[in-house]
């Protein structure tokens, strides 16, 4: 895995240091926001108005509708994006299931189905986005046309699936790679997201 690094007296930045930095060096910013959606409309409400410049460099997005929902009823100019992978009210990220009993498992996986076609049918339109995250193993050739949206894949960090991916029209492809780096090398990932 690499060497340990040690990052003693290293201070978590603010988020508007975080976004000063980011705009610094020209970096693509995905606001991803993991809930509260009033605090975290209100927050970012601010930041845009503060620096008008996010408009054209930063996406907001969620798993979460309604963020997406009020991020846009807040201010439209505002580039959104919803996030999904299926299963992902039922099942953590690894396909483990997230709650023990019977019952709750296959309640949450009901709500997986009508959550998947309502994005598919709906959801997208209500909440005016801009883009269509989706994860990596979830994407096929008959997915690629997504009701007019523009569809991302979530970070892809194995260099030969980049590749295989490059070549899909219309797709863009997101990485853990800074923007100088080649994205087509197996060089070490670092936690910075943008296109290329």
């Amino acid at each position: 895995m690499g060497e340990k690094r040690d990052f003693r007296g290293e201070k978590v930045p603010t988020l508007k240091e975080a976004v000063m930095e980011c705009m610094h060096y020209n970096l693509i910013i995905y606001f991803d926001v993991k809930g509260h959606a009033n605090q975290a409309v209100d927050a970012l409400k601010l930041l845009y108005l503060e620096y008008p410049r996010l408009y054209n460099s930063s996406i907001v997005c969620s798993f979460i509708p309604e963020v997406v929902y009020k991020m846009r009823q807040s201010d439209r100019n505002v580039v959104t994006a919803l996030t999904h992978r299926p299963w992902s009210l039922s099942h953590f990220g690894d396909g483990k299931p997230r709650f023990d009993c019977f019952w709750k498992h296959y309640g949450y996986m009901m709500m997986d189905i009508i959550l998947d076609w309502s994005l598919h049918n709906f959801l997208w339109y209500l909440c005016g986005v801009s883009a269509f995250l989706m994860q990596k193993n979830y994407i096929s050739q008959l997915g690629l046309i997504f009701r007019g949206a523009k569809l991302t894949q979530l970070p892809l960090n194995q260099v030969e699936l980049r590749v295989y991916r490059s070549g899909a029209q219309d797709v863009e492809l997101s990485t853990q790679k800074l923007r100088h780096e080649n994205p087509m090398s197996a060089s070490e990932d670092v936690g910075f997201n943008g296109l290329f």
